[in-house]
């Protein structure tokens, strides 16, 4: 089929706190051959997003865990070298599910063509993928941002985080952006055009915040959780919306946080407030795939959405990469060059 060999790189244990390098094995081995209804892909790309963390652990979740020696999952593009499905020829370049690896065979069915002509084929990991989405369907279905609201967003710099301060002030409202350090709060003012930015990283970042919302804040989107959340809740409006996207500073907890019990103060606010906290999928709201497409490579034509990457070169660079991601060390959506 091919006489390349098969890079991979697989989960060689279970972080207990930081993932850290021996947590991954790279390993090579012939590229699997694809049965029926199949097609192999070479990687072109491949996505990193912290929701991998979770797939490092065996704790209940909604998806389920990478085993122990499995591939690293992760969203691709690919380009099919092989095929063994009336839908696909080799040449054609598609969005896939195809992991840390530089060869995956997977099911036909399961993937969608990708035009080089419409746009640079990873967008489709990024501004046109999973997280230009989430950030759609998150800010538009849980958020319902207004003319003149403050919507306030973590890790704003990353793909979803930018996406929603640009869709916010598209639908008329107030787009607050936080971020770690200076030059991500400059990138959200000067190429993001964020009305405030600040950086959670001040000694005075809860003041900050406060006097960047001095109408409170109505839609929060929730990236990140801990010292964050801390300074965005008692500037939570009535009737404020929450959707819950992440919360990636606590994703290497390993204990329950120190202090006391919270959770009566949060519960009272809910109540006193009526304040909407929702979690969710991408794909709860997989029906509005079709609207987000049009909207947002619209958006992107007319210059009202910029998205920034970060790319790092090479497959066996992806551990230490995702390892920086969870510290916040990219700038725009993290995607590895395979091939």
């Amino acid at each position: 089929m091919t006489d390349s060999q098969n890079r991979r790189i697989v989960l060689a244990s279970r972080p207990e706190g930081e993932p850290k390098p021996a947590d991954f094995r790279l390993e090579t081995a012939p590229p699997p051959e694809p049965r029926e209804s199949q097609v192999l892909l070479r990687t072109r790309w491949l996505s990193l997003d912290p929701y991998m963390r979770g797939r490092m652990s065996a704790a209940k979740s909604y998806a389920k865990p990478v085993e122990i020696g499995a591939v690293m999952e992760g969203g691709t593009v690919g380009e099919v070298v092989a095929s063994k499905s009336d839908r696909f020829r080799p040449g054609d370049v598609v969005l896939a599910h195809g992991g840390w690896q530089d060869f995956a065979a997977v099911d036909a069915k399961g993937l969608r063509k990708l035009d080089p002509s419409a746009a640079p084929v990873q967008t489709a990991l990024g501004v046109l993928g999973m997280p230009g989405m989430t950030a759609y369907t998150g800010l538009l279905t849980i958020g319902q941002p207004k003319p003149g609201e403050t919507v306030a967003v973590a890790a704003a710099t990353g793909p979803v985080g930018s996406a929603v301060g640009q869709i916010a002030r598209i639908k008329g409202a107030r787009a607050v952006g936080i971020a770690g350090g200076p030059e991500k709060v400059r990138l959200l003012k000067e190429e993001f055009g964020f009305d405030e930015a600040i950086d959670h990283r001040a000694p005075d970042f809860a003041e900050r915040l406060e006097a960047a919302c001095p109408n409170g804040i109505d839609v929060y989107f929730e990236n990140v959780g801990g010292a964050v959340w801390d300074a965005v809740f008692p500037l939570l409006n009535d009737f404020a919306r929450v959707p819950v996207c992440g919360i990636v500073s606590h994703y290497n907890d390993t204990d329950l946080p120190a202090g006391p019990d919270r959770t009566p103060q949060l519960m009272g606010a809910v109540l006193r407030k009526r304040l909407t906290l929702r979690g969710f999928i991408v794909w709860d709201f997989a029906d509005q795939a079709k609207d987000f497409h049009r909207d947002m490579a619209a958006w992107i034509a007319d210059g009202r959405v910029r998205y920034r990457e970060d790319v790092v070169e090479g497959l066996e660079n992806a551990p230490e990469a995702f390892m920086g991601l969870l510290k916040g060390r990219n700038l725009g959506k993290l995607l590895v060059r395979v091939s």
